[in-house]
């Protein structure tokens, strides 16, 4: 058996291409078998990566007819992982020499482990520069439960080897273009016996064309996907502890896509303001306020006025007074930021 098998998701990556896959082919460990989806580019992604492919029978590429998402594209390649481990590199990342052995002899050596995580050091978009390390807890393991509680708030990152029986017992969430598979990394946690962490480093480039940066409609999925992360945790039937810390994460990522809506509306399409406000509309009328911490909704721009009545008048009312706080306290928030400058020019 093939001892890991790397997954990569590949769209319109041309200019990244040649580093990422570089780097998965010159690892310490050889016996890789790397998979490498193309998502209907129209790039010269493909071209490219069926050369390596003819130039080292490690390398496989799918062609994907038509252009469905990271998600979609991710578990068409679990569909033919040969690897005893599975993890996944973004096409715009790339891996230290011995990233790849450090985390597999891990899992070799501890059997009761189902999981190992990357040490992750951001760069800039050039690569060329280091900004930071994930910070990470100073233990060496940590129980299923205890990894999970700490992806709720990302304490903890998404950047991992797993066993492949567990990836495909608990394939990505396909059901939005973005976001949704960080849910099956807290899944994945979950349903681990142990989590380790490895000091094989996943290099993360942070750049203004990823979905996090861009702005866009899709910012919006990451609180749907939270919605339904949500359901996840109570069919998983985890304790009312574990609910309330989500709940807390889940209304404050609430909060931060009105933000981005307030400072982003004129540049979002017609069709995109109206598929954020539905989106925070549904989810604002799924929240349990009674599990809120008291300083996540006694202030000012944190109220959930009548939050989570779903149908009827008072839902509705809840609503627009929740909106009406937040135009008034982003606008308030950026009249305060101006002073500071007015102040400077005035003295």
């Amino acid at each position: 058996m093939t001892k890991v098998t790397v997954l990569v998701a590949v769209y319109n990556a041309q200019r990244f291409l040649h580093q990422c896959l570089d780097s998965l082919l010159n690892q310490t460990l050889r016996d890789v078998q790397i998979v490498c989806i193309d998502d209907c580019s129209t790039d010269g992604s493909l071209t490219l990566l069926n050369g390596y492919a003819a130039e080292d029978s490690r390398v496989e590429v799918i062609a994907l007819p038509e252009n469905r998402g990271q998600a979609h594209a991710r578990n068409e390649g679990l569909k033919i992982a040969r690897g005893k481990y599975v993890c996944f590199v973004d096409i715009d990342d790339w891996l230290a020499p011995d990233a790849l052995e450090r985390c597999a002899e891990l899992l070799e050596c501890q059997p009761c482990a189902d999981c190992v995580l990357f040490r992750v050091v951001e760069t800039d978009e050039t690569g060329n520069k280091e900004l930071r390390q994930y910070p990470l807890p100073q233990v060496e393991r940590l129980t299923g439960n205890q990894a999970f509680e700490l992806s709720l708030d990302w304490t903890i990152h998404g950047v991992y080897m797993v066993r492949k029986e567990l990836h495909q017992a608990y394939p990505y969430d396909e059901s939005l273009r973005a976001f949704s598979d960080d849910n099956t990394t807290r899944i994945h946690y979950l349903k681990s016996r142990e989590v380790l962490f490895s000091q094989g480093t996943y290099y993360y480039r942070q750049h203004p064309d990823s979905t996090t940066h861009q702005i866009s409609e899709r910012y919006f999925d990451h609180i749907l996907a939270n919605e339904k992360m949500k359901c996840q945790l109570l069919q998983q039937r985890c304790s009312s502890h574990v609910l309330d810390i989500y709940e807390n994460v889940r209304w404050l990522n609430l909060v931060d896509a009105y933000m981005f809506y307030f400072k982003n509306r004129r540049t979002l399409s017609p069709t995109g303001r109206v598929y954020g406000l539905q989106a925070m509309e549904w989810v604002f009328s799924g929240l349990e306020p009674s599990r809120l911490q008291l300083r996540n909704k006694l202030k000012f721009g944190y109220i959930p006025f009548f939050a989570g009545r779903r149908n009827g008048f008072v839902r509705r009312l809840g609503w627009n007074l929740f909106r009406l706080q937040e135009e008034v306290y982003f606008s308030l928030r950026s009249v305060l930021s101006i002073i500071p400058c007015l102040c400077f020019f005035i003295i």
